[in-house]
């Protein structure tokens, strides 16, 4: 008879925290995917990032949201394909969407912590934290447009915010929408 020592292991990492970085990953592909649906307009596309950035923060908090757009950024400016029309590297950091992108952690941020407070459970509060998230990402643009490519602040409110306004708020919107499963997928 053999006797095999009884080993007792913990979990080096746990359960929740494993969970967290699953949807941490997953809230930067969605991001990622979104970056591929496109309108092409001047001197930026309308795409879908927006919709994911607001969604994964309200979804997941200001840690985690936050967190999930500073991967999406790394990865995309460590040259994988996953900015819009596929495309990646430094350079996308460094032309005309860089200031919307940079802005993407801070809006999932600001975004999270209004949910966390309860923004997220009506429909006009979570409007509001949609609100000061895209705000946040339209100054970030603005600024970009202005540093970047050297339009004047007029120009990059008139080209960088106003186009998008329309498609912001049907995006704010379904987001909105699908917060509810969201908080089922996230155990909110």
């Amino acid at each position: 008879m053999t006797y095999a020592p009884a080993v007792i292991a913990s979990p080096a990492i746990s359960r929740s925290r494993v969970t967290a970085f699953a949807l941490v990953v997953a809230a930067a592909a969605l991001t990622a995917l979104a970056a591929q649906w496109r309108i092409p307009l001047w001197p930026v596309p309308i795409t879908g990032q927006t919709f994911a950035v607001l969604l994964t923060g309200a979804a997941l908090g200001w840690r985690a949201g936050g967190a999930a757009q500073l991967l999406y950024l790394a990865v995309g400016a460590a040259g994988a394909p996953i900015f819009t029309e596929a495309s990646g590297g430094l350079d996308v950091l460094a032309g005309p969407t860089a200031g919307y992108l940079i802005a993407f952690p801070i809006a999932a941020a600001v975004v999270g912590r209004l949910a966390e407070h309860h923004h997220d459970r009506r429909f006009w509060s979570m409007a509001v934290a949609a609100v000061v998230g895209s705000a946040i990402i339209y100054l970030g643009g603005m600024v970009g447009l202005v540093t970047l490519i050297g339009l004047s602040p007029a120009d990059a409110f008139a080209n960088g915010v106003v186009p998008f306004l329309i498609g912001d708020a049907v995006k704010a919107t379904a987001a909105g929408i699908v917060l509810p499963a969201a908080w089922k997928l996230t155990g909110r």
